[in-house]
């Protein structure tokens, strides 16, 4: 009983850590996006190894009140709603991959990032880019302006799968890999 709800308390920290660790990174490099008010960050690396970190749900939680706690803090409140929707799917469209492709006999972790986590990242950025673009129609009152905030998007989830398979590679080779729920 004892050991069930230490993992738990284990897992209530990690993910408070990680919603920490995805608004410092959000908010620490930012750059702007013209014509939409929206700004590309580091943060999706955080999102992208929070889920290897946390799997699934945990996951979404901290990725949506991280980076929505950074838009209220940054002075984008009013993307705030939006980004709690978007990033939380994001993260959990990525844990739901990689279940799926656990699920169907692919190699998920064990140490070495493999094409199943990076693909599984990749439909987690599409998400964000689709999830963005519709927020930012709806909110600008047309579908043109948002296009570009598209490349920007994409950019930023390249940027984080890299530095997220960087991150989780040398955590792999630490005590930590204990704490990771994708192995």
């Amino acid at each position: 009983m004892t050991n069930r709800s230490d993992n738990r308390t284990n897992k209530i920290v990690l993910t408070g850590i990680t919603m920490a660790l995805i608004m410092v990174s959000t908010m620490m490099i930012r750059i702007p996006v013209p014509f939409t008010q929206g700004y590309v960050h580091l943060g999706d690396a955080i999102i992208f190894l929070g889920v290897l970190v946390l799997g699934r749900n945990y996951g979404a939680i901290a990725a949506g009140l991280g980076s929505a706690l950074a838009d209220l803090l940054s002075g984008y409140a009013y993307y705030a709603p939006w980004t709690f929707v978007v990033k939380a799917l994001m993260a959990f469209v990525v844990g739901l991959a990689l279940e799926h492709m656990e699920k169907k006999g692919q190699k998920v972790g064990d140490g070495r990032i493999r094409a199943s986590e990076v693909i599984a990242m990749a439909f987690g950025g599409i998400e964000m880019c689709v999830g963005y673009y519709i927020a930012a129609s709806l909110m600008h009152g047309n579908w043109y302006t948002p296009l570009f905030s598209i490349p920007g998007n994409i950019g930023q989830f390249i940027v984080g799968m890299i530095l997220a398979i960087i991150l989780a590679s040398a955590l792999y080779k630490t005590p930590a890999k204990k704490f990771f729920e994708i192995k």
